[in-house]
């Protein structure tokens, strides 16, 4: 089976939705294509296809055989950086252009209203127009013309065609005064003002874009070029450690870096030596440090706050957790939500049907009697109101902004459609270890008998430490700060039962009920849920109970869905009496126990059966075929490989409020993406028959194409604005 490779390709020349629609068109004709997004806030294409029947250089192009140009050489970051680079300079030139087209356009509103007629005021009025379309209007012709020799037409070719009616209808009457019978109208300061206002929307829109996409920005950042490692050399039959700094990319798995208070970790990795505290709140969205010593895992852009660490690299530059943070993100913001197939489809024949629609009116016009100007006025204004700038940026700018801001709180989204259908969920499914849970034992209570002078504690903390059972190094955990090292003789592991071992004489058992009543067969039994008891000859010294502990954060998770209105179900494997106690503690008033893996994704499916919209979170290999059956799966991040791949949404931190959270960006962002729509759609259906003129006979009023460009600019300004809202909610 062909293997399919899924890259972003940064796109330049793209300027609306019908350029998203002739890129996306194109490379959807290609052999080896799969699949493709194209995005106009991010400016880029996402495409899944096949190497062995298509290439980079191929899909690049069939692009550029559409009028546009796709970026493919290097890695996706250094296409994405050449991309920056490039759209750098743009906007360099972009605001000379527009800061020259608003001071022109100026001088010739103030020559050509605020002065009575004087000789050559035409001629000069000429010459600053053409220098407005030729340095500064220079970029709508040059893509027009490069639309219509690949047979398309988008934003660029109503532009070039209003300001070219406007311009040259504006040089016919100054050369032929007495052909036309309305002798003595220009419009030179209309052409130039059109292009003023569209460049200068453009200029507002190109630096609001770059707000959605500012969390990938922030996530790269934290990616350091260099990095200090430490190397063995041998000089005079001495091994000695040197420190070299060097590019990120040399790094290879095995080798010691050296992270420094302050610095950056630039690799992923497990801590030889040292300790400090660090700030992963970028990577998993939570505020408190994390302690860290030898032994401990860390990941590539955390930041090390105190101590030094010495860290062996596992992973480096692609290979970190970082980079596939940053590659989950670029992918899911490039993608597209199903709504937007309708702007797609609307994107298609948008520019043609505007035409159409200009030539119309114009003869309308021409044939109720209008006079020729008015007539010209209301075409071009028709041309330059209905620019599709903001109907191609409703859909993509609120995606971005809102997948970024889950990346920036720890929530990765996979894509569009993920983020649509959390807006949905109705209920919510939790597996219970790991997720509802810590997914660790824990010593959650314990008794010691008063009547023992011994240090129970110490006896058993040294056992224990001696012990290979699972619930050992909880018990030892807990007791570290307060017992002491005991020197234990004849230890010895009693299989499925304990362990015992003699300290001073006496010999100890630690182990469950069964051991217990083996050696005191006469002694009373501690409660049922005691999971390590600690006993002598003499008797039962003390009484532990361990457990998988509830999330601190689990029952006000519990309680958020809930107030929400969405049902929460717990799914586990354990008993029943386990899983009374863990659902009471967290707050969850529905729980289903001894559910086996494939009775996960039967329930899930029996919801959903019921109508329900369903989001389940798990963390383990158990929960994959649940999280692949629901509506919604969200993968604990902590969790494995295969629970994350089979999952639309990874919370990185496993922390269970997040849910609530996610639900919320998804809901919010979706709000926005229907008023964006609304705007859209609604702005075109009312603004085209009013720059036609239809309130022209009823009250005079006639929209001059001056003010149906500053329309255009701000409707695609308000649609980014609102998009940019979630980046601070």
């Amino acid at each position: 089976m062909a293997k399919t490779v899924k890259r972003n390709f940064p796109v330049t020349g793209m300027g609306c939705a019908a350029c998203v629609a002739r890129v996306q068109s194109r490379l959807e004709e290609q052999k080896g294509v799969q699949s493709v997004n194209v995005s106009l806030a991010s400016n880029s294409a996402q495409v899944s296809y096949d190497p062995s029947v298509c290439t980079p250089e191929g899909l690049r192009k069939a692009v550029q055989d559409a009028g546009y140009d796709l970026i493919v050489e290097g890695t996706e970051d250094e296409a994405d950086d050449e991309a920056d680079r490039r759209h750098r300079e743009d906007r360099v030139i972009l605001l000379r252009q527009t800061l020259v087209a608003a001071v022109t356009a100026a001088v010739m509103m103030i020559l050509g209203m605020g002065f009575r007629p004087f000789p050559y005021k035409g001629y000069i009025l000429w010459a600053l127009a053409t220098l407005v379309l030729v340095y500064c209007g220079r970029r709508f012709f040059v893509s027009a013309w490069r639309q219509l020799l690949h047979g398309s037409a988008n934003m660029d070719t109503l532009v070039a065609l209003s300001v070219t009616i406007s311009y040259g209808f504006s040089v016919f009457n100054l050369l032929f005064p007495q052909v036309l019978s309305e002798q003595g109208h220009l419009y030179f300061e209309s052409s130039a003002m059109i292009i003023a206002f569209i460049l200068l929307g453009r200029l507002l829109e190109e630096r609001a874009k770059q707000g959605t996409k500012a969390s990938i920005r922030k996530l790269m950042d934290l990616q350091p070029r260099t990095v200090t490692v430490q190397r063995v050399e041998v000089e005079g039959g001495m091994p000695l450690y040197k420190e070299y700094r060097i590019p990120v990319e040399e790094v290879a798995p095995g080798d010691i870096v050296i992270v420094k208070p302050g610095d950056r970790m630039s690799v992923d990795g497990v801590v030889t030596d040292g300790e400090s505290y660090l700030d992963e709140s970028l990577l998993t969205g939570e505020s408190v440090a994390v302690w860290k010593t030898r032994g401990a895992k860390v990941y590539a852009g955390t930041v090390n706050q105190k101590g030094s660490l010495f860290v062996r690299t596992t992973g480096a530059g692609k290979d970190t957790v970082l980079a596939s943070i940053i590659k989950m993100v670029r992918d899911a913001q490039g993608s597209k939500a199903p709504v937007q197939q309708l702007v797609d489809k609307v994107a298609a024949i948008f520019v043609p049907v505007i035409i159409g629609l200009s030539v119309v009116t114009l003869a309308v016009w021409l044939l109720c009697g209008g006079p020729l100007p008015l007539a010209l006025t209301s075409m071009v204004s028709v041309l330059v109101i209905a620019c599709p700038c903001s109907l191609g940026l409703a859909t993509p700018t609120a995606i971005i902004a809102g997948i970024g801001n889950g990346a920036a709180k720890g929530i990765l989204i996979k894509d569009a459609a993920s983020l649509q259908v959390a807006s949905k969920v109705t209920a919510v499914v939790l597996d219970k270890t790991g997720t509802v849970t810590t997914g660790r034992p824990e010593v959650v209570s314990a008794w010691w008998n008063p009547e023992f002078s011994a240090d129970a504690k110490s006896i058993l903390y040294s056992l224990e430490l001696r012990s290979e059972h699972p619930l050992a190094e909880a018990v030892v955990t807990a007791l570290a700060e307060e017992a002491r090292h005991l020197s234990v003789r004849g230890f010895e592991n009693i299989p499925g039962r304990g362990v015992k071992g003699e300290i001073e004489g006496i010999t100890y058992y630690a182990g469950g009920r069964t051991l217990l009543r083996e050696v005191l067969p006469d002694a009373a039994m501690p409660d049922e849920g005691a999971s390590v008891m600690l006993f002598s000859e003499a008797g039962l010294l003390a009484s532990l109970v361990v457990a998988d502990a509830v999330k601190p954060s689990s029952e006000e998770a519990v309680r958020t869905l809930s107030g929400m209105g969405i049902r929460v179900v717990m799914l586990t494997g354990d008993n029943e009496k386990t899983a009374s106690a863990v659902a009471q503690e967290a707050g969850i008033q529905e729980y289903r126990s001894g559910v086996l893996p494939a009775d996960k994704a039967r329930y899930v499916k029996s919801l959903q059966e019921r109508g329900e919209v369903v989001a389940m979170a798990g963390d383990g290999i158990n929960d994959s075929a649940a999280l692949a059956t629901a509506d919604l799966g969200i993968a604990m991040g902590k969790g494995s490989d295969i629970a994350i791949d089979t999952s639309m949404a990874t919370i990185v931190s496993s922390d269970l409020g997040k849910i609530s959270s996610l639900i919320s960006l998804s809901k919010r962002t979706v709000r926005i993406i229907k008023e964006n729509l609304f705007w859209a759609f609604f702005y075109n259906l009312l603004a085209v028959p009013v720059a036609a003129g239809v309130l022209y006979p009823v009250c005079g009023f006639l929209l001059s194409p001056m003010i149906a460009a500053a329309c255009m600019a701000l409707s695609s300004i308000c649609v980014v604005s609102n998009s940019l809202r979630l980046r601070n909610q």
